[in-house]
């Protein structure tokens, strides 16, 4: 029951996933709480977590550090229009886009947000090719999976074996992979039987610390 009492540290620690929550739509990993608070392991940080989880101020069904919810009333804080996005540490061809490996925690976000898109998911973003679209190195982008995309439309794309977020344009009937970074030339599909399209770039979310 929530009436329990909790040390200070816990409550620091409560309060430090509140205000993360709250700038951030999602929870911090053990390692971002260790990092706060000078905690040098996982396992001391799973302490605190599981105290405040057994105190009914936490929730963690999947036992997944980025799906630590807090609790009201004992209660889930999420209502009928959150909704939780994965979020996809890579893309690799050959690996199911979103096999357990290869999902790094979740999401939380008002679904008006992605409207009636369904199977979305949220990609770390690696590299400045895109930073006149306003897309950063660290930024998260929430992806619509999808095969095909129109002219002009920002997506994740595969080249062989390599994945890489461009925008998509026909031009005379070729296909170019067009960076938005001067620094960078847009890319000539040249083999489009090496080429697939896995979603849409629909959203940008970025944290500030």
């Amino acid at each position: 029951m929530k009436n329990q009492k909790i040390t200070q540290r816990q409550k620091e620690i409560l309060d430090f996933i509140q205000d993360y929550v709250d700038f951030n739509g999602y929870p911090p990993t053990y390692r971002e709480i260790g990092k706060k608070f000078n905690i040098s392991s996982t396992f001391g940080v799973k302490r605190h977590i599981d105290a405040l989880i057994k105190k009914g101020y936490l929730s963690n069904e999947s036992r997944a550090s980025r799906t630590l919810s807090l609790v009201v009333n004992n209660t889930p804080t999420e209502e009928q229009n959150i909704v939780e996005i994965p979020i996809v540490g890579r893309v690799a061809a050959g690996i199911p886009l979103l096999a357990e490996e290869n999902i790094e925690g979740n999401l939380s976000i008002d679904k008006n947000l992605i409207g009636n898109r369904n199977e979305c998911f949220g990609l770390k973003v690696r590299g400045d090719s895109m930073k006149n679209a306003g897309i950063l190195e660290g930024d998260l982008v929430i992806v619509q999976p999808q095969r095909e995309a129109q002219n002009g439309d920002i997506i994740i794309a595969l080249l062989g074996d390599e994945a890489t977020m461009k925008r998509f344009v026909i031009e005379n009937g070729r296909i170019y992979l067009v960076p938005e970074n001067e620094n960078y030339k847009p890319i000539l599909v040249e083999n489009t039987d090496d080429f697939s399209i896995i979603g849409k770039v629909i959203g940008v979310f970025r944290s500030y610390s």
